[in-house]
């Protein structure tokens, strides 16, 4: 009698379960920590770096998720820097007696900007009424203002007044900028990047374009920092091209033509020092670097925020700290321990991590007022664990059309999925859904067909055009595990088709690849598999399963859809060996693994999970190479040398 060569244990309760303990809460909630900034040491060097360097080309590109707390962090390390306002100019900008559309651009201490555009507006009022008067008062101008560009544009006044009649509003000049009182270097948040909210604009009615000139968000920020969501700057077209021309003309003293506001006006650049921060997605800053060979030359610093942390005591701590001051200052219902220790909980389920932590901190403030509504709507006068887990209840229940009417399918015999029994071919395997901010598991049903040929492994979902280029990958790694599992003294030649059952939409990833390689094994053999069993993971061509992503709520919808038809007391799951750091799962999950109505099992290699859905042993080659007889494995090389010799026969 054939014994199983790869034994497996199910997961027990303990083994599935997590939790945090509330004295782990207490004794971090003693300790003090300012929690503003959490998690993100790379980040936090590479910002100090950035904002402090002077030199061209040291702007930054802050990446990372939205919710980590990214804005946050570059105002609070720019604070830093701040203080140093002896860098900060006012900028006027004044009529261009060659080039009219192309106003000339005067910088100033801060405070002299204002003073030198009262004493123009002065001598303009004073040259309707007393030339030589005005004139005089000109000649004061040039003593209070020596520079040498305030003596150029005076020369020019007066050369003007000598030529031509007088037009008395062409020698105001406009102040654009005006730092006369301030404390600190400027800080700018640009919401809404355009052309116009950018470089600014001109109005059309003036007569004069420099008196026309509004600033933007670019010059109202020269001296400081001006950040900008990268997303949308790079949709908006031109936008992106525009902001790297500005930015080495800043740097080019010999390129003072600034960008052009509204044709045919371009006024000159007022090269004053500034920092841009970019803050947008991985995906735009790989895109960038991948594809405009301009972006790493300005933005030389990479300050990129983590998804997650180690859950250490500090950063449980500062975590805590955070939601309690999140608490205060948002005036929810205080939080108890308990509280806490499921909000601790959730955000290692939303880090995927048993022994990390989120750093997505709005997704756990926003859990926090909603639990605040429902603990008053309960008359409570504190938020407890268990309005942490109403709040998640609710959620998924407003979240829970589709999944409900999946199963809601399943029981009707609209989609067409055994929970029962055994097939040949056919696996129940398992996918993640996605809608907006919520994602749910559900069953999917994969079957595999072979015959003999020389064609391969057809994937059907990618002759449909249904299937992504990661899970194409996927199918052509089966192959090469048919290879070097089976296949060693004559060639493979099958022709399988795999195709996942009543789906429309497109696939990607490899996370079924496992499931459709024991359909195709399960057909090759004629092996029947078990149909209450789902099954997740990847799978390389030595047939080592791999992780997944989504583990929790793949292990959550099959457990949801075997309770809506009827827990038999057999129904389980298969998942690849690593992910069991990953389990955090829901409480009713663990409850009927606790009483034995619902398994998990973790493998580490196909062999494994096959002898599980098949219910008989994997077999291993002895010395001379062969596999036992009556192992699964030993079916499944004779099924494939039937197939071979078949195929030769037929030539």
């Amino acid at each position: 009698m054939l014994t199983n060569d790869f034994k497996v244990e199910e997961l027990s309760w303990e083994q599935a379960s997590f939790d945090y303990s509330t004295s782990v809460v207490k004794e971090c909630r003693q300790i003090s920590y300012d929690a503003t900034i959490i998690g993100q040491p790379r980040a936090l060097r590479a910002l100090a770096m950035g904002l402090s360097i002077k030199q061209n080309g040291y702007n930054v590109f802050v990446s990372g998720d939205s919710g980590s707390g990214r804005l946050t962090t570059v105002r609070r390390i720019a604070q830093q820097f701040r203080g140093d306002v002896s860098i900060l100019r006012d900028i006027v900008y004044t009529y261009n007696f060659i080039e009219p559309d192309s106003p000339n651009v005067l910088l100033f201490k801060a405070g002299e900007g204002l003073r030198f555009t009262d004493g123009m507006d002065h001598f303009s009022q004073l040259l309707d009424s007393d030339k030589n008067q005005a004139m005089a008062y000109l000649s004061t101008m040039e003593t209070q203002f020596p520079e040498s560009d305030c003596r150029l544009f005076f020369s020019h006044v007066r050369s003007d007044i000598q030529r031509q009649a007088l037009q008395s509003e062409k020698y105001k000049v406009k102040l654009l900028v005006n730092h006369a009182g301030s404390t600190e270097r400027p800080f700018v948040v640009e919401t809404h990047p355009s052309f116009t909210n950018l470089f600014g604009s001109v109005d059309k009615e003036y007569k004069f374009a420099h008196l026309a000139l509004h600033a933007g968000s670019l010059l109202r920020s020269s001296g400081g920092f001006l950040i900008i969501n990268a997303e949308q700057i790079i949709d908006e077209k031109g936008l992106w091209i525009a902001l790297k021309r500005y930015l080495y003309a800043v740097e080019d003293s010999k390129n003072p033509i600034g960008e052009l506001l509204s044709p045919p006006v371009r006024p000159a650049l007022a090269a004053m020092p500034l920092k841009v921060v970019l803050i947008g997605s991985e995906d735009v800053y790989d895109t960038l670097s991948e594809k405009d060979e301009q972006f790493l030359s300005l933005f030389k610093i990479s300050a990129q925020f983590d998804y997650s942390m180690v859950a250490n005591s500090e950063n449980i701590s500062k975590t805590i700290a955070l939601l309690d001051h999140y608490t205060l200052e948002n005036h929810l219902l205080p939080l108890t321990d308990d509280a806490l220790a499921q909000m601790l909980r959730y955000s290692a389920w939303f880090a995927e991590m048993r022994n990390e932590l989120t750093t997505q901190f709005s997704q756990l403030c926003d859990i926090l007022v909603e639990a605040d509504y429902w603990a008053r709507l309960e008359n409570k006068n504190c938020i407890d664990k268990s309005m942490i887990l109403k709040a998640n209840e609710e959620r998924t229940y407003f979240s829970g059309i589709t999944e409900e009417r999946i199963n809601k399918e399943i029981l009707d015999g609209e989609m067409v999925i055994s929970l029962k029994g055994d097939r040949i071919g056919v696996v129940n395997g398992l996918a993640v859904m996605d809608r907006g901010s919520s994602s749910f598991g559900t069953p999917t049903v994969i079957s595999a067909t072979v015959a003999p040929g020389n064609e391969g492994i057809v994937n059907i979902e990618h002759e449909a055009g249904l299937s992504g280029e990661i899970h194409d990958k996927g199918l052509l790694i089966l192959q090469g595990y048919l290879r070097k599992h089976y296949a060693r003294n004559f060639p493979l030649s099958i022709y399988a088709g795999i195709a996942f059952e009543q789906n429309y939409s497109e696939i990607d990833g490899d996370s079924a690849s496992s499931s459709e390689l024991y359909a195709l094994l399960s057909a090759i053999g004629e092996l029947p598999i078990r149909q209450d069993v789902a099954v997740t993971g990847s799978v390389n061509q030595m047939g080592m399963v791999q992780p997944v992503g989504g583990i929790n709520e793949k292990i959550e919808g099959f457990y949801t859809t075997c309770r809506a038809t009827g827990l038999t007391g057999h129904q389980a799951v298969i998942i690849p060996y690593q992910n069991t750091k990953n389990l955090i799962l829901p409480y009713e999950v663990l409850d009927d693994i606790k009483a034995k109505r619902f398994h998990i099992y973790p493998v580490k290699t196909i062999d494994e999970g096959m002898q599980i859905l098949t219910n008989r042993p994997a077999g291993k080659r002895n010395e001379k190479g062969n596999f036992p007889p009556d192992s699964l494995n030993r079916l499944i090389e004779e099924r494939l040398k039937k197939m071979y010799l078949a195929g030769q026969s037929k030539t």
